[in-house]
């Protein structure tokens, strides 16, 4: 059953901080910044919550997918110039923060999942920094608080570098060809949502604007 792909350590390693960041986002930093009471603390508060939820279903689907597999009779075509010892390797890459392999079924969600995470953590960086600088520590002169502040401000600057790089790469990569631009479809308005995939097929072939321009 697939739904066993979500009991792993990574995976609920990523709920449980999933869900205390989305703890603490709205109701301490958004609460003591605006106030969830507020048109401002409730439109950041919606806006958070949007975000995490897109990530959460683009973190199901990439769970959930069939990455796919690269059929045994298939045999890619040699060029001359390449050394006749050339091995091809028929490997996906697994990822255990989604106890699942990332292939050509599953990449878009991947891709998608990433970005949602960047933003995300971003959105999160950017709220507590400004909550902190806001915050009038002299008159306070609470240590845990300060640490617990100081804490996931550190968490969130760090979480952000991290999926950014990641996010970054992939969308070199992607620009490049490099694993398939295909993978986002030719319509842009759907290239967020992790489920329009209707456009993948095989992943052995794939139309080209020349093979367009000679129909």
């Amino acid at each position: 059953m697939k739904l066993k792909r979500f009991v792993s350590i990574p995976i609920v390693s990523v709920f449980v901080f999933l869900g205390f960041s989305y703890y603490v986002t709205i109701f301490i930093f958004i609460e003591d910044w605006f106030g969830l009471q507020t048109s401002a603390g409730v439109l950041n508060s919606l806006i958070f919550t949007l975000l995490i939820f897109l990530f959460l279903f683009s973190f199901s689907v990439c769970v959930l997918t069939n990455p796919g597999e690269v059929p045994a009779s298939y045999v890619p075509d040699v060029e001359q110039n390449q050394s006749p010892d050339q091995e091809f390797h028929k490997r996906d890459h697994h990822c255990v923060w989604i106890n699942n392999c990332v292939g050509h079924r599953n990449y878009k969600s991947f891709l998608v999942l990433v970005f949602y995470a960047t933003v995300a953590s971003f959105y999160f960086a950017i709220i507590i920094t400004i909550c902190s600088f806001n915050k009038d520590w002299d008159s306070i002169g609470n240590r845990p608080l300060k640490s617990f502040y100081f804490g996931c401000w550190c968490t969130s600057i760090g979480l952000s570098l991290v999926l950014g790089t990641l996010l970054g790469w992939n969308i070199y990569l992607t620009a490049h060809n490099m694993t398939t631009i295909e993978v986002l479809g030719p319509n842009m308005l759907k290239w967020l949502w992790p489920t329009a995939v209707s456009h993948i097929k095989d992943g052995l072939s794939f139309p080209t604007a020349r093979d367009s321009s000679n129909q």
